[in-house]
């Protein structure tokens, strides 16, 4: 009998592992993409002598001895590539009342500078940080994802819930309200602002205090040659399993006969056929696009209708001839006065300076980032006219730039390079659904939601990645990959391996 043939829609890393697995199993992948480079939106790109990274900010489990870290060796994340441990979740700054605080793993030291903010505020500090205590102790930065929830039987389940008994009561009650609604509680407006963006407002607070917890337990990581080699290191392993990668390709239907997906056809006209496809990219674009909404039950309706999307992002990057060495790596700042571009008013911003490893920038010098949230529809408006699209552009990031002078003074005419990215920009190069980075907000309802990896009424049809897997994030995207071949193999009769062949 010859081998099964697959056809994955996307070179993201769902996609990639997807195929990795595959080809572990005795299938025959390829893998089409409509970007030029793997990782979709774990993407980094070069300017001059600098290395621009819109990717992963941090990875979970990047330790040695956990089933995560299992995860990124099988697929070859870690041959070559360095974790280094996260001493600093961020630096709050707020402008407004002038006061700054460190999030650091010493969970004693955070609780006691939270309340010296507002003592008054301390019983909700203390309930936090009892939270993060307790998913530190759990081991969630151990955490097992290695069976899709289809494949899990009564002892898996129960083998679940016994691990997670000391923090079940986390998943419920007011830990399962957003944790903006949670700090409206707090009588301090500054440390308000801190608790309500120690992740996105709309996540539940035990996601929160899951955070905190992974940090405290020093699970939280970053990566030494940033996303650029990250998402190479799986396309490698991928090819040297014997898979195929077809860039510049874009997927404009996937092809069904007698309800059963059997091919995909590309924008420029030319067909391809497998015995099984997956999508890894776009949910919105796979069901109501490639499928013209032809197996979209109401529940996936209701899902593509009602839940909110993550908010896209602004990207303005520098490459600046000047070192930080005594600045953490990632910032929250909270404006006194608010950035004002188009018709937006943004009142915070993310920092983000590449000073823990030489990857990123020549000696000397360092790429400086700064991240804010804006909306969808007058950025992709505005670029119909590239002129008007480049100027606001252009003005932009010369107000960014006037704010970080104002931080760091001198550092506009150290300025070498300059990249602004938009949500046009991320949709562009990905396709994702108006320019949603990690696809769905991660709410409760998300992220405690079952995955949708196949549709009703298609055979031979699996989707991974992020709408698969509420919440996105590194691990659950790698993770959905693996769970496809799982229930391949299954539905095959096939032994599921990990290992290469």
């Amino acid at each position: 009998m010859s081998e099964k043939s697959i056809i994955i829609v996307g070179a993201g890393l769902a996609g990639m592992s997807t195929g990795c697995y595959a080809q572990m199993n005795g299938y025959s992948s390829r893998i089409f993409e409509h970007h030029s480079a793997p990782g979709g939106v774990v993407a980094a790109w070069r300017r001059k002598d600098y290395l621009i990274d819109g990717g992963i900010h941090f990875l979970m489990g990047h330790k040695p001895g956990t089933p995560i870290y299992d995860l990124y060796r099988e697929l070859g994340a870690t041959e070559g590539s360095r974790f280094l441990d996260m001493t600093s979740y961020a630096r709050y700054v707020d402008e407004i009342t002038d006061r700054s605080v460190d999030v650091t793993p010493n969970l004693e030291r955070l609780a006691a500078d939270l309340k010296s903010w507002s003592p008054a505020d301390a019983p909700i500090v203390d309930d936090l940080i009892a939270g993060a205590r307790a998913m530190q102790r759990s081991g969630m930065g151990g955490m097992d994802m290695a069976k899709p929830a289809e494949m899990m039987g009564f002892f898996d389940r129960v083998k679940q819930f016994w691990g997670m008994r000391g923090i079940m009561k986390y998943f419920g009650g007011k830990y399962a309200r957003p944790i903006a609604e949670y700090a409206q509680a707090i009588q301090d407006p500054g440390l308000r602002r801190v608790i309500e963006n120690l992740f996105l407002p709309e996540v539940p607070v035990w996601f929160i205090c899951m955070i905190l917890g992974l940090l405290a337990d020093g699970q939280m990581g970053l990566l030494e040659g940033g996303s650029w080699e990250f998402a190479r290191l799986i396309e490698k392993r991928y090819k040297g399993l014997g898979g195929e990668v077809t860039y510049n390709a874009t997927v404009g239907r996937i092809l069904v006969e007698n309800d059963r997906a059997v091919g995909i056809r590309l924008t420029d006209g030319s067909e391809h056929r497998a015995d099984v496809i997956v999508s890894a990219a776009d949910g919105y674009s796979t069901i109501f696009g490639m499928l013209e909404g032809r197996f979209a039950s109401d529940e996936i309706r209701r899902r593509y209708d009602e839940w909110k999307l993550v908010r896209p992002f602004m990207l303005v990057s520098f490459g600046v001839a000047r070192e930080f060495a005594d600045q953490p790596p990632f910032g929250i700042r909270f404006l006194k006065e608010p950035i004002s571009f188009g018709d937006e008013m943004v009142a915070g911003i993310s920092t983000r300076i590449f000073n823990y490893s030489d990857r990123f920038a020549p000696p000397g010098k360092t790429v400086i980032q700064v991240m804010m949230e804006t909306g969808w529809d007058s950025w992709n408006e505005l670029r119909k006219d590239k002129a008007l699209y480049d100027a606001e552009k252009e003005h932009l990031a010369a107000e960014i730039l006037k704010r970080l002078e104002s931080i760091y003074p001198g550092i506009t005419a150290q300025v070498e390079v300059t990249d602004v990215a938009t949500p046009y920009t991320t949709w562009r190069y990905t396709l994702n659904r108006d320019g949603a980075y990690e696809g769905w907000l991660p709410t409760q309802e998300a992220i405690m939601a079952r995955p949708i990896r196949t549709l009703p009424g298609l055979s031979s049809f699996y989707m991974a990645g992020q709408w698969v897997m509420p919440g996105g994030g590194v691990p659950p995207c790698l993770y959905s990959g693996r769970h496809v071949i799982q229930l391949l193999c299954r539905a095959d009769g096939k032994r599921f391996t990990h290992r290469a062949p």
